[in-house]
């Protein structure tokens, strides 16, 4: 029997729920709402007695200090009414605890049809909202079509016994599972199945396909086991594993590039092999630390003589466009899932994320799917519950702002791990299934979310249909596997183990069987949701929560008991075997059987035409501008843009203590609210050695040149290392690329070769500076067509394609914690020094974003100039010669030195004439030079702000010699901001107060909009 619990804050306590609903819909829509108050509901479908559920009530579900609940209606006066639930099929991750709570409170297991969802009633008082405008706040606010249902009620309207009533979203497929043949005459046949099931094969693969099914040994094997034509299993495996997202095809493919400038032509065979692959283990062969790379779930490396620390990095783009919240909380799980399928298994020790959306402020004519504020707001938060209630601490991340992600969002994800070095004698890395381990999945169960990202195209909808667009983590599941696999790995219990992402099961025992040599997989014994999935359903959901994991029969039964002991589901769904093949069968019948040779066949590569257009052919130039009348008003408004301003309202909800091993903290100053450079962790609370990671992303400088982007991008992430004390000897990359479409087409991307051409220069920087740098590749991931629409009050479609972007994830040991820096200034009369060379290098600057300017000049790096530099600054920390140590980013020395003097709550006074400047590419300082606002908002690589006591000044300056250093300032006991310029004149002189204050509150940084 189903009935409905409605739980609700006292009525003398004060909603803060109710209250920031009220704020939203006053920031989102500029309507007032006097009051909202927040009923939370549990709709039970069990058989418990009236005594079970009044115990269940009053026990688990009702704080009796705070709360009042009932059974039925506790609904009180109000205007309106939303009522706001998922959609059948959508991961209910509170209604899955809540049976589980119950089940502990009785000292029983619910049955299995017995269920709990939850919901919520908004009820909003006061206010003059008319239906159409409470449509609007359930639509674009509350609720999201794509996973959850809505109904609104006005007060007059509304059943004082009844309330919402019981709704039940249950799942029906009432249905029985079927594989089908599809008979292929012509690749025509094969296209129109493609198109009709959501394949996505590309035209080149169809021949392939078809002729592997057309030779005599394969129509002979297939007869003998009672196939005939392809079956919808064997396609769907098939265009699975040749996707570009799991196979990389166009990262692999052949590049005819062109330079439109000077005709020059190259061709480019495959871009990972030259780029990242070849000089990743060039650098390999030269650095002992680096233990795995290039073909696990993550990259491997060495951290101290006892563990190895593990990191990856990918996106998830378009789910998060779809649905921020489950997109955004899905793919941090799923990183996480990365990181425990490594070798074989870690412990999850960070996770780290990025994100760039539309301006938050759009007002445009064009709508996009979900508006920046709100994609943000979800995004934000399934990162969160991602993070903190899976207890990994989120210590690092980005957030960049601009009118090209208005199309689609990138939201990168990444992980850090830690394990020992040796598993029972064994090294960890190493992991190989044999023939006769038993294949087990462990984790949730399989249903229709995450198949193709939607539901069947030939099904018949209704109200219990299930949602598949989009899935929804469940941290609290993933947690307790978490720890049971950990368990299960140091009793020496797994031969393998790996994640179920992209692809399911189709990837995960596709992809594992090759290493042993084949797999047989009952379906049938898959667990599931709920019944009715078809055979290939089963075999590509990619449903959350679940790994893939090779035992040996005689640790089956261990496996299976920790399984249990530690609440998850582990089932063996077939076995690995050594046949060649890849067999599937449902109910004792064969559904696919395809030789593994098929997945490695010669398919053709992908080709492109690649023509660059260099900055001058596109007309960019340097705008004119005159020089600032009000310097201090100028820093004012830099510090207060949407990409410079405080992100503490999100940094603030990410838990990064959890764990106990934060050593530079997210935060740091007298405050703790300005952000450092990077992360320093410490993974083995035995050891003395920190893991320092940090992340940078520069989108704008793509617009100039990606080459340039790149570097620039790699330069920060390693500077940031350098700033808080990490080894620039032991810095390991993860790069993650998110590109529009670069297939050229006419009509639909007549500038895909030219996009082409910033993927091939992108990658040739991506090779050339961590060559220079020794970097190797430890993992990464390419998330190509960051391309979406935008739709007007017409029905009218525009295309948008994101700036192409790449966000550089950097890691390095630091040898001893007590070592490290920080950005934050430390006592008045410490010298100010800038180390590097300051260029008239404004390009794609936000200094020039301020006043709608791109600009020609972009940052450019020469990496034999700065790593001597660098190299001074990691020996000056090490020796404890340096107070503070920030580097100089994004807004340029003027912001940075400021947020160095706001963290430190001190002032500080800057000479640009002392600032070492490079003029028209010279190194050396002669000539008129760049301007003092150019000095001031440059963003050229490779530069520092330290400051250092007067006493080790003499040690420093030594230590320094030779270098672009010269001491530019000094800080002062007053807090304030003081620069003169170079004709000795004061440009501005600011309170460090105010200029902080319009960093956290002038463009809404606080408030978190």
């Amino acid at each position: 029997m189903a009935t409905r619990l409605e739980i609700s804050l006292k009525e003398h306590l004060f909603d803060a729920e109710g209250a920031g609903l009220c704020r939203k819909i006053k920031d989102y829509f500029g309507w007032d709402v006097q009051r909202a108050r927040v009923i939370h509901i549990l709709t039970l479908d069990t058989g418990l007695t009236g005594v079970e559920l009044e115990a269940v009530r009053k026990e688990i579900f009702t704080n009796p200090v705070t709360q009042v609940s009932v059974y039925g209606t506790s609904a009180v006066r109000f205007d309106w009414a939303i009522w706001v639930g998922y959609r059948p099929g959508v991961r209910d991750t509170a209604g899955s605890v809540a049976v589980e709570a119950i089940s502990d409170l009785l000292g029983r297991k619910l049955g299995a049809e017995e269920s709990a969802y939850t919901s919520r009633l908004y009820l909003l008082s006061g206010t003059r909202l008319g239906k159409t405008e409470v449509e609007t706040v359930a639509r674009e606010l509350l609720a999201n079509d794509i996973v959850q249902q809505w109904r609104i009620y006005r007060y007059d309207e509304w059943d004082p016994a009844g309330g919402v009533g019981i709704i039940l979203p249950r799942v029906v497929l009432p249905h029985t599972p079927e594989t089908r043949e599809m008979p292929i005459e012509s690749p025509e046949d094969l296209m129109r199945l493609s198109d009709e099931r959501n394949l996505a094969l590309n035209p080149l693969d169809v021949p392939v396909i078809l002729d592997y099914f057309a030779r005599p040994e394969v129509v002979r094997a297939r007869r003998e086991m009672g196939l005939g034509a392809p079956t919808d299993v064997e396609l769907e495996a098939i265009s699975q594993a040749r996707s570009d997202h799991c196979n990389h095809n166009t990262f692999r493919g052949k590049f005819h590039y062109r330079d439109l400038a000077t005709g020059e032509r190259t061709v480019v065979d495959n871009l990972f092999k030259t780029c990242i692959e070849a000089p990743t283990l060039a650098i390999q062969a030269e650095k002992d630390w680096v233990v795995s790379v290039l073909w696990d779930n993550a990259g491997v490396a060495r951290f101290d003589d006892n563990n190895n620390y593990v990191i990856t990095g990918e996106t998830h783009n378009s789910p998060s466009n779809m649905e921020a919240y489950g997109g955004a909380l899905t793919g941090i799980v799923g990183i996480y899932r990365d990181i425990m399928g490594t070798g074989k298994g870690a412990r999850l020790t960070a996770g780290l994320y990025g994100y760039c959306v539309g301006p938050k402020d759009y007002r445009g004519p064009l709508r996009p799917h979900l508006h920046p504020r709100r994609l943000l707001d979800g995004i934000v938060e399934g990162v969160k519950d991602g993070g903190n209630k899976h207890g990994v601490p989120t210590p690092f991340g980005n957030l960049f702002f601009h009118p090209s992600f208005l199309g689609k969002c990138l939201v990168f994800v990444a992980a850090l791990g830690i394990m020992p070095r040796l598993v029972r004698g064994e090294p960890s890395d190493l992991k190989r299934p044999d023939p006769g381990d038993f294949i087990i999945m462990s984790g949730g169960r399989v249903g229709k979310d995450g198949i193709h990202g939607v539901t069947a195209s030939s099904e018949i909808y209704s109200e219990s249909t299930p949602a598949g667009h989009v899935q929804i983590g469940d941290p609290y599941t993933q947690k307790k596997m978490h720890d049971f696999l950990l368990e299960a790995r140091d009793e020496g219990l797994i031969s393998f183990i790996t994640d179920n992402g992209g692809g399911g099961l189709s990837s995960s025992v596709g992809e594992s069987a090759r290493f042993c040599g084949g797999a047989r997989v009952e379906l049938d014994k898959v667990p599931l949701k709920y019944e009715g999935l078809d055979q290939w359903e089963i075999w590509v959901s990619e449903s959350q929560e679940r790994m893939t994991v090779a035992v040996n029969p005689r640790h089956l039964d261990r496996f299976m008991e920790l399984s249990r002991r530690h609440e998850v589901e582990s089932t063996a769904i077939g076995t690995y075997g050594s046949d060649g093949r890849l067999h599937l069968t449902y109910r004792g019948k064969t559904c696919a059987c395809l030789d593994l040779s098929l997945f490695t066949e010669a398919f053709p590569q992908w080709e492109f035409e690649a023509d660059w257009q260099p900055p001058d052919n596109r007309g960019l130039h340097e705008p004119v501008l005159a020089e600032p009348a009000d310097y201090g008003r100028l820093l004012h408004d830099v510090l207060a843009r949407p990409n410079v301003c405080s992100r503490e309202w999100i940094q603030r909800q990410y838990d990064h203590e959890v764990q106990g091993g934060s050593v530079i903290k997210l935060m740091t100053g007298v405050d703790r609210d300005v952000p450092n450079d990077a992360a320093v962790l410490r993974p083995a609370l035995e050891s003395r050695r920190g893991l320092a990671v940090s992340q940078s992303i520069n989108p704008t400088y793509s617009a100039i040149d990606t080459y340039h982007m790149v570097a620039a991008t790699i330069d920060e992430a390693v500077r940031r290392l350098v700033a808080v004390g990490g080894r620039l000897e032991e810095i390991g990359g993860v790069d993650n690329f998110c590109w529009p479409s670069v297939q050229y087409d006419p009509v639909s991307n007549p500038d895909g070769r030219y996009k082409a051409a910033q993927l091939v220069r992108a990658n040739w920087a991506l090779r050339d500076i961590c060559l220079a740098f020794g970097i190797p590749l430890l993992s990464g991931k390419d998330s190509m067509y960051v391309d979406g629409h935008l739709g007007g009050a017409y029905g009218e479609r525009h295309k948008i394609s994101g700036l192409p972007t790449m966000q550089f994830t950097a890691t390095t040991v630091v040898p001893d914690i007590s070592d490290c820096q920080t950005m934050d200034v430390k006592t008045a009369g410490d010298l100010v020094y800038v180390l590097g060379w300051t260029h008239d290098e404004l390009g794609g600057s936000e200094y020039y974003d301020c006043f709608g300017y791109l600009g020609r000049n972009v940052p450019e790096l020469d990496p034999e100039s700065v790593l001597p530099v660098y190299r001074v600054v990691e020996k000056a920390i090490r020796e404890g010669l340096v107070a503070s140590c920030h580097g100089i980013y994004r807004g340029g020395l003027g912001v940075h030195a400021a947020m160095a003097a706001m963290a430190g709550g001190l002032g500080m006074r800057l000479d640009l004439e002392k600032v070492p400047v490079a003029h028209a590419g010279a190194q050396a300082k002669s000539g008129p030079g760049p301007r003092d606002d150019h000095i001031l908002f440059s963003e050229s690589c490779g530069r520092f702000i330290l400051t250092v006591s007067p006493a080790m000044r003499g040690a420093f300056e030594a230590m320094a010699g030779g270098l672009p250093c010269a001491p530019v300032g000094e800080v002062l006991a007053e807090p304030v901001f003081v620069v003169a310029g170079r004709s000795g004149n004061v440009l501005l002189e600011e309170p460090v107060g105010e200029l902080k204050h319009s960093w956290k509150f002038g463009a809404g940084g606080e408030r978190g909009e």
